[in-house]
């Protein structure tokens, strides 16, 4: 019995150490509260990062999947240019942008001929020449043209510039004066301008067109710049003999008085100003209709003005409205008034009273006039030369319609004073009173093309003096040989650039090209050290020595 409570014990102080050391154990393994909590916030952060690495994951797929839709779209558009920079038996239509066109030789040269007689013109008043950039910041031209603002060209952004296309020449003009203090010139310009407008081709209205502008800037007494600036204007229009014509005159400072007596009000003269403009094109009813539908302006006061911009006359219009009781209370128009009576006078003096109209019709819609203005007005297209018939107006390629319309080209020359548009881009607002006149070329040239079209007169398109011709074959170093003397002598030369040329196929192109000379070589004459030399109107030929060669031609082109 006590061998069995002995066993019992012995099993019994086992088992409880058993149980000892197991707690022992678990509580060595068991984490303290720090360890918990340290345990806690270290998952929370892995779990943090992982859900942002499964973000980021998800920021690069999409990323990449608009890449690549980016990729096939440009993918997509080159393939798409590439066929249209080559097409492949595509048929197209060849022209040139609405409201432009090609000159041929022919109509270059007459061109050229006209804007060398304008040259002319401008110099012999003093003119120098000035060029600026075909284009300008917007900033510099929005503002100035009024209503026709919205025919810039803008052009899109290129280096964080704004830019637009130069309107006129007069604008760029007050900005070249502003940057470089110049305070008083005497510039011509002659350049391209463009337009957002409807063309009207056949009457020499274009989006491309050349205008050539003479300015005179500076502080100068009442009316002695401006007059020459109406005598240059009638020069132009008598040197290039494009037919019977008439400069209408007004004053702004004028207009504005009139608008004011007839109760406009101040807000909206511009706006009434750029209405009347329209009355060289539209009848005083669509006007009048303009003034008071659109305009917003009483019937009676648009009434009031219809009796004064249906007038014109000379001087005794001018005196005729200064006794008028309405516009003598305003000093806007008494000043403008006075301004036309002495711009007259000077006209009278130039002899111009014959071509000159004072028109309270004129008006002129740009903003920046600010006194006299003018214009020049064919009353008819001129006759073809040789011929006392119209010409027909030339099409897009120049060539003549048989559809008159109004037989007349309209306005071919403008301008006027313009004394604060330079102030707008000085820093100070440092004016610089300035007048000018801009003549429209483009319609010129349209009265002269179809001037000479319909007279068949073949207009001469190069310059060349002689021509050097062999009369055999083997001479083509000879040739070059005469043309290197006559080039080195200044005399202008041509040859055939084939070794052996027909002699008759050489003299008919002197007669189509209107070459007035020909050196014909031989193996014969040159073995004696002369040419011949003919000429190709007469066809008569005599013999030069070559020595003498470049002073004879001389002396027959001065025949």
């Amino acid at each position: 019995m006590l061998r069995s409570i002995g066993r019992q014990w012995r099993c019994s102080a086992a088992l409880q150490c058993r149980c000892l050391n197991s707690a022992r154990r678990q509580q060595s393994l068991a984490p303290s509260s720090v360890e918990r909590a340290l345990s806690t916030s270290v998952g929370q952060q892995v779990k943090a990062q992982q859900q942002q690495q499964q973000q980021l994951q998800e920021q690069q797929q999409q990323q990449k999947h608009k890449i690549d839709e980016e990729v096939s779209r440009l993918l997509a558009l080159k393939a798409k240019l590439g066929d249209d920079a080559a097409p492949t038996n595509q048929k197209f239509t060849l022209k040139t942008p609405k409201g432009t066109r090609d000159y041929a030789p022919q109509q270059m040269t007459l061109r050229q001929g006209v804007l060398d007689k304008i040259i002319q013109v401008f110099k012999r008043h003093g003119g120098e020449a000035i060029d600026t950039p075909v284009f300008e910041l917007k900033e510099v031209l929005t503002g100035k043209y009024g209503e026709d603002s919205k025919l810039i060209y803008d052009l899109k952004d290129q280096g964080g510039e704004i830019l637009s296309m130069r309107y006129d020449l007069t604008v760029p003009l007050a900005r070249y004066l502003a940057m470089n203090k110049i305070s008083s010139i005497k510039r011509y310009h002659i350049a391209k301008v463009y337009r957002r407008d409807n063309p009207a081709m056949t009457r020499g209205r274009y989006r491309e067109f050349y205008q050539c502008d003479f300015d005179i800037a500076g502080t100068y007494d009442p009316m002695l710049a401006d007059a020459e600036c109406v005598k240059i204007v009638a020069e132009v229009l008598d040197t290039l003999d494009i037919g019977d014509y008439v400069i209408k005159l007004n004053h702004r400072q004028l207009l504005d008085g009139m608008f004011e007596a007839c109760g406009v009000p101040a807000k909206d003269f511009r706006a009434i100003c750029s209405a009347v403009d329209k009355l060289d094109k539209s009848p005083w009813e669509e006007v009048r209709k303009e003034m008071v539908d659109e305009k917003g302006l009483d019937g009676a006061t648009a009434d009031k003005i219809g009796e004064y911009v249906r007038l014109s006359g000379g001087k005794e219009l001018v005196e005729q409205l200064l006794a008028d009781p309405k516009l003598k209370a305003v000093p806007n128009a008494v000043k403008g008034l006075e301004g036309m009576q002495l711009l007259l006078n000077y006209c009278t003096l130039f002899g111009l009273q014959s071509r000159i109209s004072f028109d309270l019709s004129l008006a002129r819609g740009l903003d920046y006039y600010t006194g006299v203005i003018y214009e020049g007005v064919l009353k008819a297209e001129p006759g073809a030369v040789g011929s006392p018939a119209k010409a027909s107006p030339v099409t897009e390629n120049g060539k003549p319609v048989t559809d008159q319309g109004s037989g007349t080209i309209g306005s071919v020359a403008g301008g006027g004073r313009y004394d604060n548009l330079v102030g707008m881009f000085d820093p100070r607002g440092k004016a610089v009173p300035c007048v000018g006149v801009s003549i429209g070329v483009e319609r010129i040239f349209a009265v002269l093309e179809a001037k000479f079209a319909a007279s068949n007169v073949k207009l001469r398109t190069n310059d060349v003096e002689v021509y050097v011709a062999s009369a055999h074959k083997g001479l083509h170093e000879q040739r070059l040989r005469v043309l290197n003397q006559l080039w080195d002598a200044g005399i202008k030369a041509e040859h055939s650039y084939k070794l052996n040329p027909k002699l008759l196929a050489q003299l008919q192109h002197c007669e189509e090209h209107q070459i007035p000379l020909a050196i014909v070589l031989g193996d014969a004459e040159l073995a004696q050290g002369v040419v011949k030399l003919r000429e190709v109107t007469t066809r008569q030929e005599s013999t030069v020595p070559l020595a003498e060669l470049p002073n004879e031609i001389r002396n027959r082109l001065k025949e």
